[in-house]
């Protein structure tokens, strides 16, 4: 990729976040950026494959950071491993995500499943209630697929909790609730 590129997905990562993807448009993205819109254009042919860039970016990461955090309590159980999710979260929210869940924040803005953006969006998704759901089945959890969407649940509700700012620590809220769940299964 080149730097005018990398500039031209650092601004639309931070302008679609901060104002939503649809207020913000390709001439903001390239002054940001310092680039011409032929140059963005060129780079990515259109807006929507930026959106994709920016989701898919911003996911790739997401799943770094949550993978060291899961190495980190590798071979403890699936409860602790479980919690380490909400926490990694908690790390991730402070330091980018003030307005709560790019994905969520997405989604609300692209309903269409036709949109390339929408496979990213829901891929993430379901790749995280494919995580619970395994932990769920390593605890031996009757009902296991029902325990993964217990807990990609609190997840979620703790990504927007937190991007509405109305209580603190809803993570800290959710993990607590994720302990007591699962040491009672």
């Amino acid at each position: 990729m080149t730097p005018g590129a990398r500039r031209v997905l650092r601004a639309a990562e931070r302008l679609f976040y901060e104002r939503g993807i649809h207020a913000v448009g390709v001439d903001l993205i390239a002054a940001e950026a310092g680039v011409t819109k032929k140059t963005l254009y060129d780079r990515f042919g259109s807006k929507e494959q930026i959106v994709v860039e920016y989701l898919a970016g911003r996911d790739e990461r997401w799943r770094e950071l949550l993978a060291a955090r899961l190495d980190a309590v590798a071979g403890r159980e699936p409860a602790v491993r479980a919690v380490a999710v909400f926490e990694a979260s908690r790390e991730w929210a402070a330091e980018y995500g003030s307005k709560g869940c790019s994905m969520i924040n997405a989604h609300a803005e692209i309903g269409d499943p036709s949109h390339p953006a929408y496979p990213v969006i829901t891929g993430q998704k379901r790749w995280m209630l494919d995580l619970f759901t395994g932990f769920a089945r390593e605890i031996g959890a009757a009902g296991a697929d029902r325990l993964g969407r217990t807990l990609m649940l609190l997840h979620e509700g703790a990504l927007v909790a937190h991007g509405l700012g109305v209580f603190p620590d809803p993570f800290g809220h959710a993990a607590d609730e994720v302990r007591d769940l699962l040491g009672r299964v």
